[in-house]
């Protein structure tokens, strides 16, 4: 099974750390962030897509072609147009079901050993706000039914952690287009769950990365993450 890790973006919430490291390489306790999600990966992850664009050269170097016995290829992102379109990126990569992780989040493991055992999945993690999220709506058997950005009045509380599996017929739907420039892998991934059954898993943990006071607190939370 391979994974496909979104690191391409330019990491503007974390400026101005990010003006000259991409967002994936800050360091956590001496470790860049992507490194503790290498380490996230189940043992039946044989092959890492790493996705980059924005200082793309520092991933790279620092982990060359392979981690910890596993095979790295790296796919160039060019058009930064959304985490749909950093997926499609990867495609001539790709040879069955794969696994997506965000390059900026926090897993635990066993989390993600336990989604990659369904054909199709998504991790959702329970917030008691989810109105600044996309949250996750499913149906009476726990499958997804919908991703719905931002609501007003949140029927559901629990948040996409932009870890999914996923196989090739995710290549089969358009795009799901979200802003003017950016097309959205959990909106596409809403739209084929109308056709097949995408089971919803509910994390143990998780900690999205996105600012500098987020890495401040991950600081203190990794041990958490660490299995």
């Amino acid at each position: 099974m391979q994974a496909v890790i979104l690191a391409a973006g330019k990491g503007t919430r974390m400026r101005p750390l990010t003006h000259d490291i991409p967002k994936p390489m800050l360091k956590i306790n001496g470790r860049p962030t992507l490194e503790y999600i290498l380490d996230s990966l189940p043992d039946d992850i044989e092959e890492i897509i790493v996705v980059v664009n924005y200082l793309g050269e520092q991933i790279k170097k620092y982990f060359g072609d392979s981690y910890k016995g596993r095979k790295i290829i790296y796919a160039f992102h060019e058009a930064l147009d959304g985490t749909g379109g950093a997926v499609h990126s990867a495609k001539k990569f790709l040879k069955g079901k794969f696994l997506v992780l965000n390059g900026d989040d926090l897993y635990f493991k066993t989390d993600i050993e336990k989604l990659i055992r369904e054909d199709l999945g998504v991790l959702g993690w329970e917030v008691d706000d989810p109105s600044k999220y996309g949250v996750i709506k499913t149906n009476e058997k726990g499958e997804l039914v919908d991703i719905i950005e931002k609501p007003k009045i949140p029927d559901f509380r629990l948040i996409n952690t932009g870890a999914i599996v996923l196989d090739k017929r995710f290549f089969d739907y358009p795009l799901v287009q979200i802003t003017d420039t950016e097309f959205g892998l959990p909106q596409t991934l809403a739209q084929m769950a109308k056709d097949y059954p995408v089971k919803v898993l509910k994390a143990t943990h998780w900690m999205a990365v996105g600012n500098p006071e987020d890495l401040e607190k991950a600081q203190r939370e990794i041990k958490k993450f660490i299995s």
